[in-house]
This record gives structure tokens, C-alpha cells and sequence, in this order.
């Protein structure tokens, strides 16, 4: 079953970021988490995902898609969301090694099965932003484009951005010449040039095309010397 289908469509008396979980809590759910993951999609660093449970009947204002937020919305927002006693939450990270060994998809849903796992005796439900949904024995259901639909997926989207944005810093501060405080790993122009006169650093990932064709582009430089 395509998972927005089993909730119909929002009414005008819904408000749009607790329409999934007040539909949820009308059918007899209490503890509904959000799960949601950053850095499918970089080139370098990890992929980390977050698991957070929301009070019931409580309205965030400061939570929103966390790609719809600046910076400074997103940092005030994740100390709202830590801060508050009756939040609860959870981060996995799947490092750039284990990546390219099991591939970002299998990274991304063995991510989020471990950051579910760390508090699941404490919830009963669990919305996960996307398609895919790692196995789990808890209740749960996938929602395409869940962290702009949903508040529990939205901050969990907050939590582990700023997490992940975190740790491109401290890289940052281990690999300067990559700029990874500025695109946190992503492909961007600058990257890519910084990728292509420094070669790949540590934390790069050797699977993904860009990087891999760095490699063998060096590679063959240093042969036909």
C-alpha cells in the first residue's frame, strides 16, 4: 500500500504538521516517533539518522522542514527540540567506510533501524520520511516527503542535520583544504575543485562516481609518468 494512502488527505481543520500523528492518535497510537535521515546524497562524511518522539498534543512552532529552515531557524529549533524535557530522541551514524562497503541505501536503513532501536520501548508507532523502511517489529509506515508533512519527521530532519552539519565542522578543522564547513560534503563546485587538486580525503567516499573516477583519473596520471 502507498503510504500516504491510508490517511486520505488532510482537512482544513487539520493543522498540516499534526495531521499524520492526530489520525494516528485517533486510532489508539499514543507514542508516535519521526525517522529521518541526512547525507544520502554528499560525496564525503557520514549518513546519520534520527529517531524523535514528540509530547502528544504538543505544537512545535519552531519546527518546520529543515531544509525550509536558515541556519540560525535550524540551530534554534534543534535547542528548542534537545532542550525540552519530554523529548525524546536518538542519532546512529553510519560512517563513510561502512558506506562504501554496504552501499548508501543499505547505510542509510541500517541508520535509522539503530537510531529506532535505542529508544523503541518507548514508543509505538513510528512515521519514517521516504520510501523505504528498514525491518522492524514495532508499527510503522513511510511517508514521501514526511519531514515537510509531518512534525515528528520534521525534527527529526532538524536534529539530525545539525548533528551532521556538527561533524562536517570538526572535519572541517581535520581536512581545511575541502571546505567542508561550507557544503558539509555535498557536490558542489567549489568540492569538486578542491576534490580534484587535493584528491580525495579520508572521509571521501571511494564508491560514489565522483570520487571513484578522481581515483582512477589519478591513478592513470601517476602510471603514464
Amino acid at each position: 500500500m502507498q503510504q500516504n494512502d491510508i490517511f486520505g488527505k488532510n482537512s482544513a481543520d487539520d493543522e498540516p504538521y499534526l495531521a499524520f500523528e492526530r489520525r494516528l492518535w485517533a486510532s489508539g497510537f499514543h507514542a508516535i516517533a519521526g525517522v529521518d535521515e541526512v547525507g544520502r546524497g554528499p560525496l564525503a562524511g557520514p549518513v546519520v539518522a534520527c529517531c524523535c518522539l514528540l509530547p502528544k498534543n504538543v505544537r512545535f512552532s519552531s519546527v518546520r522542514d529543515s531544509k525550509a529552515l536558515a541556519e540560525e531557524e535550524r540551530k534554534a529549533a534543534y535547542q528548542e527540540l534537545v532542550g525540552h524535557p519530554r523529548v525524546k530522541w536518538a542519532i546512529n551514524v553510519i560512517d563513510h567506510s561502512t558506506i562504501d562497503e554496504i552501499n548508501i541505501l543499505r547505510a542509510t536503513l541500517r541508520a535509522m533501524q539503530g537510531a529506532i532501536a535505542q529508544i523503541q520501548d518507548a514508543i509505538d508507532f513510528v512515521l519514517i520520511d521516504g520510501r523505504d523502511a528498514p525491518p522492524l517489529l514495532i508499527a510503522h509506515q513511510t511517508v514521501i516527503q514526511g519531514d515537510s508533512l509531518s512534525q515528528s519527521i520534521a525534527a527529526a530532519s532538524i536534529i539530525a542535520k545539525v548533528t551532521r552539519d556538527q561533524m562536517m565542522d570538526e572535519y572541517h578543522r581535520e581536512f581545511p583544504h575541502y571546505g567542508f564547513d561550507e557544503h558539509k560534503g555535498y557536490g558542489t563546485k567549489a568540492h569538486m575543485k578542491a576534490l580534484a587538486q587535493y584528491g580525495p580525503s579520508p572521509i571521501h567516499r571511494r564508491s560514489f562516481a565522483p570520487v571513484a573516477a578522481q581515483i582512477v583519473g589519478d591513478a592513470l596520471t601517476l602510471f603514464s609518468k
